[in-house]
């Protein structure tokens, strides 16, 4: 039986650790020896995810120092398992006392009490979006793998609430933008609004959902697997596993469900249109990969809200503790990390592939 905590077949990744346990971590089998990686390049990945930053994101604030324990010897890999640590510091554990005998509402607290009979109450234990730490440290491993190969990956926050940035093709669209603020928008008007809508809900103690958008350049035409472990499903997969993520689409996707065909089809190697996303019948075309998430809003929320107990009774709850108001500004290095952990894991199996 699989408990759910490993993914990936050759480039294969487990996470461990709660919310507000000791520490949160993982481990990467399946790196190839040889690839240049340190300290320095896991903490610049980490340091995109960590908590404390301003803008949407929780005031809980964590160093998410990463220590390698494993793997690594003189600055490469050396073809062994790599254990990442990441303490945790800044826990509160106060703030989650009276939630020990209470399901809060839009969380997994119910759901992981049928299914084990015990959960950590303390900020969610595992179903925490703490956990995600541990997949930006073994994305940051697969990243630097795929550049070894020309392939690079960009997310951004494309849409917040009712507030769209510009799409990828538009001018207004700036690249250089996303890590300029704090909203992660490649426009700063549009971040502008998007966190002027931030600083409202968080007066008004409520939270929202919102959109973040992927793009892989330089991805070989021939990764992926053409019946069950098709690339855009193995990538949906992994971006749908994020506790707050609630859809995916590639190219057109929904859109196309409104198109003719003679509009949606795209011709390999023209390059044309790109309205697959990169992806037919399961396998990457050569063209650029896209594909959008969407996120629910925060349920973590300061209002008061209808709860229920351990015994079925209703409750009036206010929810304690640091939370984000949008997850979406942190969620996009999370995407980006597991978008590469899949691609990773979809080009050495490609390299046994044929002859």
């Amino acid at each position: 039986m699989s408990s759910g905590n490993s993914f990936g077949s050759i480039f294969r990744i487990t996470s461990f650790g709660e919310s507000h346990g000791p520490a949160t971590g993982c481990v990467i089998d399946g790196c190839p020896a040889g690839l240049p990686f340190n300290e320095d390049i896991l903490q610049r990945e980490l340091d995109r995810r960590r908590p404390g930053n301003g803008g949407a994101a929780t005031t809980r604030r964590e160093a998410d120092k990463g220590e390698i324990l494993s793997g690594i010897f003189e600055g490469k890999t050396i073809g062994t398992p790599i254990a990442i640590i990441i303490r945790n510091t800044g826990q509160n554990s106060a703030d989650y006392g009276e939630l020990r005998e209470i399901y809060r509402p839009g969380h997994a607290d119910y759901g992981w009490d049928a299914k084990f009979g015990i959960r950590d109450y303390r900020g969610g234990g595992r179903s925490s979006g703490r956990e995600t730490a541990a997949r930006v440290a073994a994305g940051a491993v697969a990243k630097t793998l795929l550049a070894h190969y020309g392939v690079s990956i960009i997310a951004w926050t494309s849409e917040i609430g009712e507030i769209k940035a510009p799409d990828f093709e538009s001018p207004e669209f700036s690249a250089a933008e996303i890590e300029r603020n704090e909203i992660r928008m490649p426009n700063a008007t549009a971040a502008e609004k998007a966190l002027a809508l931030i600083s409202a809900l968080r007066k008004e103690e409520d939270s929202t959902g919102g959109i973040v958008a992927c793009r892989v350049s330089g991805l070989a035409a021939g990764l992926g697997e053409p019946v069950f472990n098709k690339l855009d499903a193995e990538i949906s997969r992994g971006v749908i596993s994020l506790g707050a993520a609630k859809g995916i689409e590639f190219g057109r996707g929904f859109d196309a469900a409104r198109l003719k065909g003679s509009t949606n089809n795209d011709a390999p190697l023209i390059g044309e249109t790109n309205n697959c996303g990169g992806v037919l019948g399961g396998i990457s075309t050569g063209g650029a990969l896209e594909f959008r998430a969407a996120f629910k809003p925060v349920p973590s929320i300061g209002r008061e809200q209808r709860a229920a107990d351990k015994n079925g009774a209703e409750r009036q709850i206010k929810i304690k503790g640091r939370h984000d108001v949008c997850v979406c500004p942190r969620a996009v290095p999370v995407v980006e990390a597991m978008c590469a952990i899949v691609l990773a894991d979809a080009l050495l199996s490609q390299r046994c592939a044929r002859l």
